[in-house]
């Protein structure tokens, strides 16, 4: 089972984004990554400016969310959103820098490739590492449209990535728990070790590797990104 279940419950509203409009701001982004506890694959993030005369209906947590829902209402936000891109960070990365780091860069690229670019960041709980005024909301994919719609991208965009990988390992049954440690899984990993896509760092697919290494991170996001 994917991580979401029993969280608090919210309103998934609008409301910041009009008063950042009311302020002067125009180009409100939400922002949101998905994949951070998963052991295979990489991190995924999104972001969204929403056109307000072009409003998407039902818009939630994506974990809350039922697949076919997410399915339908990502295609309406790329088909309404004044602009979305996503980015992600793949596993060997991660290794190298760690999960939160790696989450950030994420985020980060999402942002840096979003047109046209933003003038202000609805980040859920994460900061990011821009020159942007920038607001950081807990549980923020659950109360802001902006947010929830960043989520459902990142989360539709990286299941896709998964299916695709889930023919290429069937022996790990990827397509049932995206790459999230459950049972099967451990037992795929368990049996037949872990495949390149996996998180190494992470201990369960570490405990299991024929060749454990100390995944002590050496470099952090600026270096990674004076290394781009």
């Amino acid at each position: 089972m994917e991580p979401g279940k029993g969280r608090p419950k919210f309103r998934c509203e609008a409301t910041l984004e009009r008063e950042l409009h009311a302020r002067g701001f125009r180009l409100v982004a939400g922002l949101d990554e998905v994949g951070r506890g998963a052991l295979f694959g990489p991190v995924v993030a999104a972001a969204v400016v929403l056109a307000p005369d072009r409003p998407v209906r039902g818009l939630n947590d994506s974990k809350l969310l039922e697949p076919e829902r997410r399915e339908t209402l990502a295609a309406r936000i790329r088909d309404r959103a004044a602009g979305w891109s996503v980015a992600a960070v793949d596993a060997a990365t991660i290794d190298c820098i760690n999960i939160y780091q790696a989450s950030r860069l994420a985020m980060r690229m999402a942002v840096e490739r979003l047109q046209p670019q933003p003038d202000f960041l609805l980040v859920d709980a994460v900061p990011v590492d821009l020159p942007l005024p920038q607001r950081g909301l807990i549980h923020g994919d659950a109360r802001c449209h902006a947010i929830a719609a960043a989520s459902i991208v990142a989360k539709v965009y990286r299941d896709a990535c998964i299916r695709v990988w889930d023919e290429v390992f069937p022996e790990y049954g990827l397509a049932e728990h995206k790459g999230y440690a459950t049972p099967e899984h451990a037992r795929a990993l368990e049996k037949y070790g872990p495949t390149p896509l996996h998180r190494l760092s992470f201990e369960p697919v570490r405990a299991r590797s024929l060749f454990p290494v100390d995944y002590t991170p050496q470099m952090n996001l600026f270096d990674m990104a004076g290394a781009a």
